[in-house]
């Protein structure tokens, strides 16, 4: 059994699970998205990875600015769906809109909920040290977050995933549940279960004064710092040297043996002292410049034992 339903949703995040419902025989007779922005050196007006993908695919892109005027919610109540399916859309839905689709509206969420509630559940959890991670399926409600939830994945993290690396895995995962969830949901088989009052977190969103690297901190809260933002904001730091500081982002790194004063370059590999243990640097990238791995960083720029990050 096949649905009739509404796609919103916006980013790279959103876009297996749009192919998948079409894959698999649901009727998505239009897609809601953000707004192109401008980007790039010419700024112009960029698409979302979900309207690119919706126009190849030949559905109806809409890009309202708002959906609490009677006229959004006309529109939307127009398509006649059975339910709607929200990945990432950027963009509160009224109770109206919630309302509208007879089986509701569906979204799904890149955490272990309650736990990461709000907008980057993903970089929080490699931030936090969490040892896992996940998609839910929830029917959506008012709150941030907070709708009963059908189906669930979990995945470990490591300490070598980077928030990219979660993120990839993270997407197709969810197309899968979403897609089981959508079956069970046109069967008339969805079961619903209220999320437990114990153990809610929010997920806020990632603020720039946070992505400096804190040197004394322990080397494994300094890796997962490291990771939880690569490779946007990107978490960074300062080379001190006789003129003025060359700022750098840490997109990758491991852990290593050593100690010494907090951001003491170790050795000629790029081992840091952090304030308890060390880190290995494995990949970074300079002001304006496109990422490196570490030793064609230290081609160009030779760094004596006893440097310091700042």
């Amino acid at each position: 059994m096949s649905l009739r339903l509404i796609f919103m949703g916006t980013p790279d995040f959103a876009v297996p699970t749009l192919l998948e419902l079409v894959a698999h025989g649901h009727e998505v007779v239009a897609v809601y998205t953000r707004a192109p922005k401008p980007a790039g050196r010419g700024m112009k007006l960029q698409q979302s990875p979900v309207e690119q993908e919706a126009r190849r695919l030949g559905i109806p892109v809409l890009t309202p600015g708002t959906l609490k005027t009677p006229e959004a919610l006309e529109e939307f109540r127009a398509h006649q769906t059975d339910a709607a399916v929200v990945v990432a859309y950027g963009m509160i839905l009224p109770q109206a809109i919630l309302d509208a689709p007879p089986l509701g509206c569906f979204n799904l969420h890149g955490s272990l909920l309650p736990r990461w509630r709000g907008a980057a559940p993903i970089n929080r959890a490699i931030m936090a040290g969490d040892a896992e991670s996940g998609v839910m399926v929830m029917k959506m409600d008012v709150g941030l977050d907070t709708g009963d939830v059908a189906m669930a994945e979990r995945l470990p993290i490591t300490d070598t995933m980077t928030a990219a690396d979660l993120h990839d895995a993270l997407a197709p995962l969810g197309a899968d549940l979403m897609v089981r969830a959508m079956g069970a949901l046109a069967r008339g088989g969805l079961q619903l279960t209220k999320q437990s009052e114990d153990g809610v977190t929010y997920a806020a969103k990632i603020e720039k004064a946070e992505a400096r690297i804190d040197w004394r901190r322990p080397a494994r809260e300094v890796l997962r710092h490291i990771h939880g933002l690569s490779p946007f904001p990107g978490a960074w730091c300062e080379l001190a040297g006789d003129g003025e500081p060359a700022r750098l982002k840490i997109l990758r790194c491991e852990p290593a043996k050593g100690a010494g004063a907090p951001g003491e370059v170790l050795d000629d590999r790029l081992t840091i002292a952090c304030g308890d243990g060390a880190i290995r640097i494995s990949e970074l990238q300079r002001a304006g410049k496109a990422p490196m791995k570490a030793a064609d960083f230290l081609r160009g720029t030779p760094l004596k034992t006893g440097a310091r990050f700042v």
